[in-house]
This record gives structure tokens, sequence and C-alpha cells, in this order.
């Protein structure tokens, strides 16, 4: 997939969550990482057709949101659904690491490294 395509796809896909997903906003970094984790690596995994892990509480949770992602992705980009495996994979990871820089790493909340809180 060309650079631009895969940039307008993750930018499609990142401007909905942005938009509508409250769980981009927990206060601590660890707490970031591990949600983008957990509901974006579900998210790909449903969106490819392949099983979920639902061993822990943590797991189920974060399947929740990703099938709600999952589904609100194939409804709203049609796109999502004619491309191949291989094209979901790198676009959901292009997708995770753009969050993973907007919520946690590029973000400018003192409170994500704040040790007292």
């Amino acid at each position: 997939m060309d650079e631009a395509l895969m940039n307008e796809r993750v930018s499609q896909l990142t401007d909905y969550i942005m938009k509508n997903c409250l769980w981009q906003f927990h206060s601590r970094s660890w707490d970031r990482k591990n949600q983008n984790e957990g509901i974006l690596s579900k998210t790909a995994r449903l969106l490819c057709g392949e099983p979920v892990a639902l061993e822990t509480p943590a797991d189920r949770c974060y399947w929740v949101d990703s099938v709600c992602l999952a589904d609100a992705f194939r409804e709203r980009y049609g796109w999502v659904n004619d491309i191949s495996i291989d094209e979901k994979k790198e676009v959901m990871h292009a997708l995770h690491e753009r969050i993973d820089f907007l919520t946690i790493t590029g973000s400018l909340n003192l409170e994500l490294t704040d040790q007292h809180y």
C-alpha cells in the first residue's frame, strides 16, 4: 500500500477514535499504553477474523471496546471490508503507533507522568 493511501486510512480511523472513544483519556501513561494495546490489537484480530483471547477481566473489557470499534470501522469505512488481511494488519499497526503518539509519547498532558497522581 502506498504511503499516501496508508496515511489517509490511518487518519480516518484516528479521527474516529479521537472523536468517539473515551478510553483514550486515561490519566496515566501506563493505563493508556495498556488500553491502546488491548483494544487496538483485539480490534485488528477481529477485523482479520482471528480469535481473540478472553482469559482475564481486562481482556474481556478491551474486547467489548474492540467489538464496538471494529463494527464502527466496518460500517463507516467500506475500504476496511475490501482490503486484504495483510493490509488490515498494516493499517492497524500504523493506527496503533499513531494513537500511542497522540495519547502518550506526544501528549503534553503532564498528569501522564506525575508520580504523585
